[in-house]
């Protein structure tokens, strides 16, 4: 059970470290102000790190992750703008994420493809679509998107958490019961821990598969509804690349890309700690947006060479015993 925690807790410490060591520099940071901001800011990259990391734990991959985004958005703003009532279109969207998410999921087990073949296909697919729904920018205007980005819950100190952040939380929370206290859960690690093994003990490789898949497809829509919404608009280019943000954030978050071995609360702090290496360098404001990529790439190799160091070594110790 060790190797399952040591990931998460090299995160936490990082996180620790990079918020300390921000707060000494800057003060502001330790405001709630600050804290509250960083959630809300980040709230749809955690949320699709959130569900990308129960691909990774299986052993798989998802690269459709920002166009999802960027579809959700776009369809959300046409079709409010059509007329369509707000509350089902949201309800649209999601099941349409879902949905897709499955597809992909069936694809992948039916006809035995790599899951970065099938999402790289399912990625360029989404963004094509973008495309066909909408060329343009198109604003989003509706008393329910107003409601939403009005919530507002007080923290101590002068802070608060935005809507997006709460929907983050509950999300999580949801992913946490998922991945730790369902048979789904459990078949998720079994499946990237040891897959052969999974399926000489009779487990449904093709239903966990699509579930998995179908999950993910559903919280990439869930994050593209609050990017929209934040946003106000929806954009045929919102997204490009976010899959990779999301992806590093689940990484950072101690989810080994191995798979078998990750928790989806890690995802959190994956998307704090990319939040607060943009903070601290905005703060700073001699730096450009560049050293953000580079900071991060930096601790992307460091974690990695980390975990390649924590699987060799609990592989070293089981030979031993």
């Amino acid at each position: 059970m060790r190797d399952r925690y040591l990931p998460l807790l090299a995160t936490i410490a990082v996180f620790a470290a990079l918020y300390i060591a921000g707060g000494m520099f800057y003060p502001r940071i330790f405001s709630s102000l600050v804290f509250g901001h960083l959630l809300a800011d980040n709230a749809f990259i955690i949320i699709a790190a959130i569900g990308v990391t129960f691909v990774i734990i299986s052993g798989g991959i998802d690269l459709s992750i920002g166009s999802m985004i960027g579809f959700v958005g776009v369809a959300m703003a046409s079709l409010i703008q059509a007329g369509w009532d707000p509350v089902l279109v949201l309800v649209l969207v999601l099941v349409f994420g879902l949905l897709y998410g499955a597809f992909q999921g069936f694809i992948i087990d039916f006809c035995d493809i790599q899951p970065f073949i099938a999402t790289l296909s399912g990625l360029f697919l989404l963004r094509g679509a973008c495309f066909m729904v909408n060329l343009n920018s198109t604003p989003i205007r509706s008393p329910f998107v107003s409601w939403f980005n009005n919530i507002y819950v007080d923290l101590p100190g002068g802070g608060f958490l935005t809507g997006g952040a709460l929907v983050m939380l509950f999300m999580l929370a949801l992913a946490i019961v998922i991945a730790h206290y369902t048979r789904f859960g459990t078949n998720v690690y079994a499946m990237g821990g040891d897959r052969p093994s999974a399926i000489l003990m009779g487990m449904p490789m093709r239903r966990t598969t699509v579930m998995i898949y179908a999950l993910a497809g559903f919280y990439s829509a869930v994050a593209g509804v609050i990017y929209a919404m934040n946003t106000s608009s929806g954009y045929p280019l919102a997204g490009n690349t976010l899959e990779l943000s999301a992806i590093a954030a689940s990484v950072l978050g101690g989810t080994m890309l191995t798979g078998g071995v990750g928790l989806v609360v890690g995802a959190l702090f994956g998307g704090m700690i990319l939040a607060l290496i943009s903070t601290i360098i905005i703060f700073n404001g001699s730096l450009n947006g560049a050293w953000i990529m580079i900071a991060t790439g930096f601790l992307l190799f460091a974690f990695i060479v980390i975990q390649r160091w924590i699987v060799s070594s609990f592989s070293s110790a089981a030979k031993a015993d």
